[in-house]
């Protein structure tokens, strides 16, 4: 399509997926557009995954200072060791306009102009411009959700939205929600000095990952001084002389001078104006089938908006996804769902995971063993101070791999190695004959192999053959 307005591609959001689309799209020579209301990056770049990163850094730093012998901070410290949030927003600044702009040169951007509505299958309007394009990539994300909790409207509470811009590090705050954002949140805040405390519905923190991860999450926030309350349901909350209060199910009354409301996302789809285009969604997100195209055959919803998994790095590789099967015939398209998604919750210790876990291969019937070794029984993590935690891996008897689970020093790296065993069906002998560097915390995996190897050793018949083999 050429002419004005109207274009190869159109992209409506510039988060993760809509980044992918549209640069991968334009280095194509693709004829691209893209629409973006607030900020190129989304709610990952500006108000997500690399702020919050950036933050448990700077805490991290602080905290280690604070751990060696007879240090003490000065009555006063300088403002950005107690508060790294203006460096943290000049960092993000600066990633904005020096480096994220640049990747979409090639690409006609509406930044800042409104939210983009659809006026026909092929036709959005962003403000008084119509823009209409062969392909449209919806990728709008999500924003944080308000549980239904009585009093929340009457008190002023923070989401990762407005977090990063406060001006003062609070003495104490409460979380609502246990999963990663609130988990490292937590700890971020409790090291810069903040009294926290977390308050979940789940029986253990990161329910969608391993309960004994969760465990030992729980132990080491404690350990900090960081209170944790499981398997709680929250009454009501209200405006107290100090900040504000929240009261549980138990009776218990917890008060702190902010409250932070890290407790899911929710999918705003109403602006988009769908039924214009004649978009199926329904309440968990755009409809979508396997090669992420929606029920309009020429446009796609990739990433948080569709409702599959709501990662940036998912959405990321979804938007890629997308845009190839966009220009491939129907046979060699590819299905997103079959491409695993790992996952990491990025505390100390860090939480990864990826495949099935043991309630899944449960609830489906499917025969496991688990493979397990722990970082305390390894030299190197025992002489760098990080033996907490394990590396657990489901498999079958052949030693196929269903899952795994990680948590400790370097799991969010080492996970990614476990995803390409699944993905690929590389079976537990290869990753025990592939050689890893040493001393890193990456070779626990060969050591989970070879554990599972020394198991299969205990075979009375293998026994048998190798004295067989090797005896006079």
């Amino acid at each position: 399509m050429a002419g004005k307005n109207r274009y190869d591609a159109l992209v409506i959001g510039l988060g993760p997926a809509g980044m992918a689309v549209a640069a991968m799209g334009a280095e194509m020579g693709l004829n691209v557009a893209a629409v973006e209301s607030n900020k190129i990056g989304g709610e990952c770049m500006n108000v997500g995954c690399i702020p919050s990163k950036a933050l448990l850094r700077a805490a991290g730093l602080r905290h280690a200072v604070s751990r060696l012998p007879d240090f003490q901070f000065p009555p006063q410290p300088m403002p950005q060791v107690n508060n790294p949030m203006p460096m943290i927003r000049e960092a993000i600044g600066y990633i904005n306009d020096n480096k994220t702009s640049r990747m979409f040169d090639k690409v006609d951007l509406r930044l800042g102009r409104g939210a983009a509505h659809f006026v026909d299958p092929h036709t959005v309007a962003v403000g008084d411009e119509r823009l209409s394009a062969r392909r449209i990539f919806i990728a709008t994300g999500t924003r944080p959700a308000a549980p239904p909790i009585a009093g929340l409207d009457a008190v002023d509470y923070l989401t990762n939205e407005n977090l990063f811009r406060i001006e003062a590090i609070p003495e104490s705050m409460t979380i609502i929600g246990g999963g990663a954002i609130g988990c490292e949140m937590a700890q971020a805040f409790g090291r810069l000095g903040c009294r926290c405390s977390i308050v979940h519905m789940d029986e253990h923190l990161v329910p969608l990952g391993d309960p004994e991860a969760g465990q030992l999450l729980e132990e080491a926030l404690r350990q900090e001084g960081i209170a944790v309350y499981n398997g709680r349901k929250i009454e009501r909350v209200e405006p107290d002389a100090q900040g504000v209060a929240l009261l549980t199910d138990r009776g218990e009354r917890i008060v702190s001078q902010k409250l932070l409301v890290g407790a899911g996302r929710r999918i705003d789809l109403e602006p988009l104006q769908l039924g214009k285009a004649g978009v199926n969604y329904t309440r968990r997100g755009i409809t979508v089938d396997k090669t992420l195209r929606t029920n309009r055959r020429h446009i796609y919803a990739v990433g948080d908006c569709n409702g599959y998994a709501q990662l940036s790095h998912a959405a990321m590789h979804q938007g890629m996804i997308a845009l190839i099967n966009a220009m491939l015939p129907g046979p060699m398209k590819r299905d997103f769902r079959k491409f695993v998604v790992p996952w990491t919750v990025f505390t100390t210790p860090q939480l990864s995971a990826v495949g099935l876990s043991e309630k899944q291969l449960r609830e489906k019937g499917i025969r496991y063993r688990t493979i397990r070794v722990n970082h305390g029984d390894y030299g190197a993590a025992i002489a760098e101070k990080v033996e907490t935690g394990f590396v657990k891996v489901f498999a079958s008897a052949a030693g196929r791999i269903y899952g795994a689970s990680i948590v400790g020093e370097g799991s969010g790296e080492m996970i990614n190695e476990w995803a390409l065993a699944i993905q690929k069906n590389i079976r537990l002998h290869d990753v025990m004959l592939l050689q890893h560097s040493f001393p890193t915390m990456g070779f626990l995996s060969k050591r989970v192999a070879e554990t599972w190897m020394m198991g299969l050793m205990k075979s009375p018949r293998l026994q048998r053959w190798a004295q067989r083999m090797y005896r006079w």
